[in-house]
């Protein structure tokens, strides 16, 4: 079980960066919560593999800064009865 937990930050890291996904996103797909997507590849990568852990990073904050933007589609698809 622990050579899970060891390899999943890095893992993860990978995946946001090939696909560009959310912290939300990417823990739907590996099925563990957000809190410990977001404490992987903030925490533990950095600690295990500094350069990935750069290029996620750019990523999240690409995310965060576009987040009002996704916000805003969700609640105009809500209106417009197509969820």
């Amino acid at each position: 079980m622990r050579e899970l937990t060891d390899k999943r930050p890095i893992i993860l890291g990978e995946y946001i960066c090939e696909t560009g996904a959310t912290v939300r996103a990417a823990a739907k797909v590996f099925g563990v919560s957000k809190s410990t997507v977001h404490k992987d590849v903030t925490e533990r990568l950095l600690k295990d593999e500094p350069s990935l852990y750069r290029e996620v990073k750019a990523v999240l904050e690409k995310n965060k800064s576009e987040r009002h933007i996704r916000g805003g589609m969700a609640t105009k698809r809500k209106y417009k009865g197509d969820i």
